[in-house]
């Protein structure tokens, strides 16, 4: 179930450094807010605004979840003018998202 050319064989030598980035990369996905913002980025780049608006959030809320998130590398920002535009970073954090919203529907037996 290797949907990605790039995931290898990962034996047991992984260093502890490595596992405690990992752990603190699960974190970032460890909010409802979060997790509603990359679930709309899924559909591709959308602007700071509609995030807020489709979300029915305050423009605040959502510009400091996207500041915890581009932090994490989770998403990234294009501005056009004055707007500012996000998308995710690339195609892995879809691939969780995807894959953890697979699991969690099998376990709800969906």
């Amino acid at each position: 179930m290797n949907n990605c050319s790039c995931i290898k064989n990962v034996k047991n030598e992984v260093s502890m450094d490595v596992l405690f980035e990992l752990s603190e990369f699960f974190k970032f996905f460890g909010d409802t807010t979060r997790i509603r913002i990359i679930h709309l980025l899924l559909s591709g780049e959308v602007s700071v605004n509609d995030i807020a608006e489709k979300l029915n959030l305050e423009q605040s809320v959502v510009s400091h979840q996207l500041r915890i998130l581009r932090t994490a590398n989770l998403v990234k920002p294009r501005r056009d003018g004055r707007k500012m535009f996000y998308s995710l970073d690339d195609e892995h954090i879809g691939l969780i998202f995807n894959t953890g919203l697979t699991h969690i529907l099998h376990k709800k037996g969906k």
